[in-house]
C-alpha cells in the first residue's frame, strides 16, 4: 500500500510518497520523531606544524586564493574560494592569525577535509 505523507526539514515542507510493506506498522500510531541536534561546532585544532590548519569544506578545485603567505587574517575572513559544480564556495579562517603557509595553489583540484594552509 502506498501512502503520501508531508514532512517538514529545515523549513521546507515535502510531499513524498512511500510504500508500506507491513501492515502491523500503519496500525501502530507514529510517534513524533525529533530530529538530532547539531553537534556543535569543535575548535579548529592547531597543526602539528605550528599553526591552525585551513582544511577543504568539500571537493573541487581552487579558484582563487584570496591571501598569501605572511598576511594577517582575521576569524571567519575569507581566505580561499573553491569551485565546485560550477558554484563557488568561500572557505573562511577558523582563528585570527598569521598564513604561515599555502599547500595548494589557483586550479589545483582539492578533496573534501584537504588542508589548503595554516595558520598561526
Amino acid at each position: 500500500m502506498k501512502k503520501t505523507v508531508r514532512i517538514s526539514f529545515e523549513g521546507k515542507t515535502y510531499d513524498v510518497e512511500v510504500e508500506v510493506l507491513d501492515s502491523a506498522v500503519s496500525a501502530a500510531p507514529a510517534a513524533p520523531v525529533a530530529a538530532p541536534a547539531p553537534a556543535p561546532a569543535a575548535a579548529p585544532a592547531p597543526a602539528a606544524a605550528g599553526g591552525t590548519e585551513v582544511k577543504c569544506p568539500l571537493a573541487g578545485s581552487v579558484f582563487k586564493l584570496k591571501v598569501k603567505v605572511g598576511d594577517h587574517v582575521e576569524a571567519n575572513q575569507e581566505v580561499a574560494i573553491i569551485e565546485a559544480l560550477k558554484m563557488e564556495n568561500p572557505v573562511v579562517a577558523p582563528c585570527a592569525g598569521t598564513v604561515n603557509s599555502i599547500s595548494v595553489k589557483e586550479t589545483d583540484t582539492v578533496t573534501d577535509g584537504q588542508v589548503l594552509m595554516t595558520i598561526a
